[in-house]
């Protein structure tokens, strides 16, 4: 059974928080050079952002942004920074800032960097602004992943997975994480690239991985195929009696780790396939058993509450 599902091509959306850009990178944008985003997250900025009067002999820059390849201007998700061009060595000060679609900026006549965030995603342009008006566009080179996971042909539902997305770093597939927490179905706006995805059921040794391609303007949608199932642990007095409440449960592999703790009288647990040793204590007394867990096979496990 393959372990990743990918459909491709569903056109790209336009909502997200952004992430602050390189200066660097914009001048070198500036000397032919493509600007590939920066990936660090930036503060999210609220309410609107009016421009200040226009002073005598100050230049007006109305600026949008498009995503590459694209002729569809960007609407929404958009953070903007206005920097002093920087002198060498220098920090570079933030000069103006908004998070409109298309914001208008009143600044002094001279070189600034213009920077738009989109996600994970951003680009940097060097301006420099003479005259009482002047309008520009930024591309940006981003894609998205919507992510969800399955058992066979079972959807699991998204409330059960964890999606974590990294940036390969040399032979380390996770060499920079991006963002952990994803949820099922949400869009993860990226830079064009490729991303190494880990998908976590249930909370415990029921993970996937894949690496996935970003490419630009396009939503890459992934289903990670899990082998693992949900079972429901019980001691009990005899097979189908009811179970005892208050029983420490401990789930194990054949070499002694423990995968799963649990109390309760019939708690739940998702493991991926394979052998298992189950422990239950309750009163003083410790019972075992062990079982296998099949892909897709939901079912109770229960331990025989008697000596030996």
């Amino acid at each position: 059974m393959s372990a990743l599902v990918l459909k491709l091509g569903r056109p790209f959306g336009f909502t997200a928080l952004a992430i602050v850009a390189a200066i660097a990178a914009a001048k070198a944008q500036d000397n032919g050079i493509p600007n590939r985003g920066s990936g660090l997250p930036s503060p999210s900025i609220t309410g609107p952002q009016l421009p200040p009067p226009a002073a005598e002999g100050a230049t007006t820059l109305n600026l949008s942004a498009m995503l590459a390849g694209s002729d569809r201007t960007l609407r929404s998700g958009l953070a903007w920074r206005i920097y002093e061009d920087p002198a060498e060595g220098v920090r570079p000060a933030i000069v103006a800032r908004s998070d409109l679609a298309d914001p208008s900026f009143t600044l002094a006549p001279g070189a600034y960097v213009a920077t738009v965030t989109y996600g994970f995603a951003s680009a940097s342009k060097r301006v420099v602004l003479s005259g009482p008006a002047m309008a520009d566009q930024i591309r940006i080179n981003a894609g998205a992943l919507s992510l969800s996971g399955a058992i066979g042909d079972m959807k699991i539902a998204g409330s059960d997975l964890a999606f974590s997305i990294f940036v390969p770093i040399g032979a380390n597939s996770e060499g920079r994480l991006v963002r952990s927490g994803v949820k099922a179905g949400e869009l993860i706006r990226l830079p064009e690239g490729t991303y190494h995805v880990v998908s976590t059921y249930g909370g415990s040794n029921a993970i996937q991985r894949a690496d996935l391609k970003v490419d630009v303007g396009k939503v890459t949608e992934a289903t990670l195929n899990h082998r693992a199932a949900t079972l429901t642990l019980k001691l009990v007095a005899a097979p189908g009696a009811e179970a005892f409440a208050g029983t420490a449960f401990s789930v194990l592999t054949p070499g002694g780790d423990t995968i799963r703790e649990a109390i309760g009288a019939f708690p739940t647990v998702t493991l991926a396939e394979g052998d298992y040793v189950l422990i239950a204590r309750h009163d003083g007394q410790v019972y075992t058993r062990e079982f296998k867990v099949d892909s897709g096979l939901d079912r109770d496990i229960e331990v025989i509450a008697k000596a030996g």
